[in-house]
């Protein structure tokens, strides 16, 4: 047990120049994590022998090495974001039998991880692997809306892409659209995508409070009236708090 001060200590180093623009100088990090000057360039020295520190001398500053770089390349290749919603969506599809996916932010599109489905389901464009326009679908509005507004401005300068003629026409009505979902709770999307289905998602979170993906449900517009779609809301904004925690995230 007398390791896990130091332990913490270590980890507390990692996440905040993760969470920085470039290098720090130590003072900087001591600083920061209320540290003696002393045991902070200790703590970095024994970091950089074992590779998860580098130490810049012509900058006099520390960033993240090699090794860091390697236990970020593995988590990425392990899936976890996956694993940990797969059985979600199984979930969902046996509590409403319409197709249910999982989607994360990459840039202004959404990348679709996963997708679970009934047997003999009607196929959609939104298969594994797919990315579409982020406003136009459920789970890039559920996620964009809960992004900060600088970042947001800086995903949608301009005109926005359409597909079907009924997605937002300007940067300031997307804006508008996101605000109403935010206060909801969920996104709809209705025939933007593919004519004849919609789809509600919710965002999940992660650590830090920001969005890391988002659980979908699509159906056939004709399959499921409207009155029907604030209870499968509910159900699908439950599986998304628990991948909130599974994630050990928390909602903002």
């Amino acid at each position: 047990m007398t390791q896990v001060p130091a332990a913490r200590r270590a980890l507390a180093v990692l996440r905040l120049l993760a969470a920085s623009a470039g290098p720090q100088p130590a003072s900087s990090i001591a600083r920061a994590l209320g540290l003696p000057r002393s045991s902070a360039y200790h703590l970095l020295a024994a970091m950089a022998e074992d590779g998860f520190v580098a130490y810049l001398p012509e900058e006099r500053r520390w960033g993240l090495g090699v090794a860091a770089f390697e236990i970020g390349s593995a988590y990425l290749r392990h899936g976890p974001v996956e694993r940990l919603a797969r059985p979600l969506l199984r979930r969902l599809v046996d509590d409403l039998g319409e197709i249910a996916q999982l989607g994360v932010l990459h840039g202004a599109e959404t990348l679709y991880l996963l997708k679970e489905q009934p047997p003999r389901h009607a196929t959609l464009v939104t298969d594994v692997g797919v990315r579409l326009p982020a406003q136009l679908t459920a789970s890039g509005r559920s996620m964009l809306a809960h992004l900060p507004a600088a970042q947001l401005r800086a995903l949608f300068p301009g005109p926005l892409v359409d597909r079907t003629g009924r997605g937002p026409a300007s940067p300031s009505a997307l804006r508008r659209g996101l605000a109403a979902d935010r206060r909801r709770g969920w996104s709809l999307e209705d025939g933007l995508v593919t004519e004849g289905f919609a789809s509600i998602a919710a965002c999940a979170f992660d650590h830090t409070g920001h969005p890391a993906a988002a659980i979908t449900v699509t159906f056939r517009r004709d399959r499921r009236p409207p009155e029907e779609w604030p209870q499968m809301a509910a159900l699908i904004r439950e599986r998304n708090r628990e991948l909130t925690s599974r994630l050990h995230g928390y909602a903002p």
